[in-house]
């Protein structure tokens, strides 16, 4: 798997997210208080709400629209029977975040 540099870690203030555009669609790349950092497909399955505005605590994020909890390790909705959204590979390196090169190239599914 290759990855892109999208930026410095330093850019995604921590407890908050950037949004990154790529042909599979919009990607919340998230940061954690403790400089974790997490990408997820950018839509709740629940009513479409942009999770980077949503709430980071700890290695989830709450939907700003109906307050549903994800966990940014596997996209699972908690408490939800259905409602996961879409991970992707991120890594960060001497201060940089790296994005898997396969969002970035792939066309639109």
């Amino acid at each position: 798997m290759s990855f892109v540099d999208i930026g410095s870690l330093s850019d995604i203030p921590r407890q908050g997210a950037r949004l990154v555009r790529t042909h599979l669609g919009c990607v919340a790349v998230f940061r954690t208080a403790t400089d974790q950092v997490f990408a997820l497909e950018d839509r709740c399955p629940h009513k479409g709400g942009p999770l980077s505005e949503g709430i980071v605590h700890g290695d989830r994020v709450t939907c700003p629209l109906h307050n549903w909890v994800f966990d940014m390790n596997t996209g699972a909705a908690e408490g939800a029977d259905e409602g996961v959204v879409r991970t992707f590979a991120v890594r960060v390196e001497q201060g940089r975040v790296l994005i898997d090169a396969s969002l970035l190239s792939r066309s639109a599914a």
